[in-house]
């Protein structure tokens, strides 16, 4: 039994087994995605344990974290796509039911290797459930009641990008490395029980045809942009491998495969999937989405939001546990204001969006999140504790709270169901990728900027040192900032040699430790300058969004119903 959109006779929407109320389903949807989403960050924490559990080299650990995040970012609009043509409900299942095989496989891995595939597997699942998310959302509920939905589909994106280290060290800390993994299952057994019994199917009565070439343009452009952006700095943004001889272009080096030449790649198969979707019979995304204003101004700003939430995080990740010396735990804990405040305002900034122009509350939220993070640089210093960046992380939440649901509104408000899913995929898309430039740029910065700065500071503390002992001192920091950040252990960037004194050799870790403690903070504060750019920049971008509700898009699809169930 189904029943159609009215004005639209092409799409229908199923009658679930047991017929429930639209806020039930969406609390379902949220389950699944929030899992999802915790395990892009849940993994960083339970790093050092991973290593000494799998004996993992450095290379196999990278991968185990990385896999995941490439092969999610990578199959989203294609997964979007398949949900438009297949029925995003079957596809949220297959999703859920991947993810959970693959969760229970990660967490009975016996090496690196084993662990790495199955990560492979999750980002697979992850990537066929995210875009259903708010393709389902955009088909239950009405447009003057998506507001508050998407609110409560933003709390769950804001907060599972902040509780992951926390909720990562607590069960790393209390239970074991595998606890990470296996807490998705029972979660993902209910999800999908609920699901098949719970939610509603779209279905488009059309005949469809799957726009290949545009996947594989797609999935390979995106592939290349993201590796190179998450393995930039690894690589030290150089020649991967030296084929066919290595050369200088400005300060990067190159090689025929090199990191500059991967991301020039990237660009050229991005720009032919562009041209050849114009012109594509059923387009992988169909471009007259970016008729709608709105959602072409909200990709931007999510794209500056995520390179700003990932900005900020990663060195102050670093900060809390290798400078002030926090456990994983308690490192993850601070940042327990910011993720309530945001899960509190959310949903009240949706509903704000279904009255007012949405523009101006994402204004306000993106300046005050950029408030918060001028706030955390102002206060950190070596005698910070936790609690000390607590009220600057309530006004990042509040900016966070007031940001995610008005720009998914926004974005997805004008979409027709039938295209839902690839939107929802290209939005999921654009804000995996401003995560990457975000990790990318400020983790470049941070590590330049550490270099130049452990070597003034180590030139600094040298002086209270005898005088044999100096130029090795500092010598030690030279290639300190080149061997990545320890997360969790902190660094001296000292290796003592032995027969020293024992009152020098004391002397020695003590100052070490003050050069790099220093050195982090002076590096720390301008790398967060480029985050706070990107969001102001957004908060203005934001003023250009229309403050009518006319759904642009929708007209050209003649969608303008809405499914009986959402009412």
């Amino acid at each position: 039994m189904s029943q159609q959109y009215q004005g639209n006779p092409a799409t229908s929407l199923s009658t679930p087994r047991i017929v429930t109320n639209p806020w039930v389903i969406l609390l379902v949807l949220t389950l699944g995605f929030f899992m999802i989403l915790l395990d892009t960050t849940i993994v960083n924490v339970a790093i050092p344990s991973i290593i000494d559990g799998l004996h993992a080299g450095l290379d196999q650990i990278l991968w185990v974290l990385n896999a995941y995040i490439l092969v999610y970012a990578v199959l989203l609009i294609t997964a979007g796509r398949f949900g438009d043509m297949y029925g995003p409900k079957r596809m949220f299942m297959t999703g859920l039911v991947v993810f959970v095989l693959a969760s229970a496989a990660c967490g009975i891995a016996q090496d690196p290797t084993q662990l790495i595939i199955f990560r492979v597997i999750q980002g697979v699942g992850g990537a066929i459930l995210t875009p259903q998310t708010l393709s389902i959302i955009t088909s239950i509920f009405p447009p003057e009641r998506r507001g508050a939905a998407f609110g409560i589909w933003g709390a769950v994106a804001g907060v599972a990008a902040v509780i992951g280290p926390t909720l990562g060290g607590y069960l790393t800390t209390q239970f074991s490395w595998r606890a990470i993994f296996y807490v998705n299952v029972p979660i993902g057994i209910i999800a999908v029980i609920l699901a098949f019994l719970l939610m509603p199917e779209l279905t488009v009565h059309r005949e469809h045809k799957l726009d290949l070439q545009g996947v594989i343009l797609a999935s390979g452009g995106l592939f290349a942009l993201v590796f190179g952006l998450i393995e930039g700095e690894r690589y030290n943004w150089g020649p991967v491998v030296s084929l066919g001889g290595s050369f200088k272009l400005g300060p990067f080096g190159v090689s025929l495969i090199s990191i500059p030449t991967i991301l020039l790649v990237s660009i050229i198969l991005l720009a032919i999937f562009t041209v050849d979707e114009v012109h594509a019979e059923e387009p992988l995304l169909p471009l007259r989405l970016f008729g709608d204003r709105n959602f072409s101004v909200s990709n931007i700003i999510s794209a500056a939001v995520a390179f700003g939430m990932m900005g900020l995080f990663l060195p102050m990740t670093i900060f809390l546990q290798s400078v002030l010396g926090l456990d994983a735990e308690h490192a993850g804990v601070v940042f327990v204001p910011m993720s309530l405040t945001s899960m509190f305002l959310a949903p009240i900034a949706g509903r704000l969006t279904d009255r007012i122009p949405g523009k101006y509350i994402l204004f306000v939220g993106l300046i005050l999140f950029s408030a918060g993070m001028l706030l955390v640089i102002s206060e950190a210093s070596l005698s910070s504790t936790g609690l000390t960046f607590t009220p600057a992380l309530i006004v990042a939440g509040i900016g966070m709270g007031c940001t995610f649901a008005p720009m998914i509104t926004l974005a997805m408000r004008n979409v027709p169901p039938a295209l839902a899913g690839s939107a929802s995929g290209f939005v999921n898309t654009i804000r995996q990728v401003g995560g990457a430039f975000g990790s990318a740029v400020v983790g470049a910065v941070l590590q330049n900027q550490l270099g130049s700065n452990l070597h003034s500071q180590a030139v600094k503390y040298s002086s209270q040192l005898p005088p044999r002992f100096r130029s090795k001192f500092v010598d030690g920091f030279s290639h300190a900032s080149t061997g990545g950040f320890q997360v969790g252990r902190g660094q001296t960037g000292t290796q003592l040699p032995s027969g020293l004194p024992h009152q020098v050799a004391g002397q020695i870790q003590h100052l070490g430790r003050l050069v790099f403690d220093h050195a982090f903070i002076l590096a720390m504060k301008p790398s967060l300058a480029f985050p706070i750019a990107f969001m102001v920049l957004g908060a203005f971008t934001a003023l250009l969004m229309r403050s009518n509700q006319a759904p642009a898009v929708a007209e050209a699809e003649d969608s303008s119903g809405i499914a009986a169930a959402g009412r």
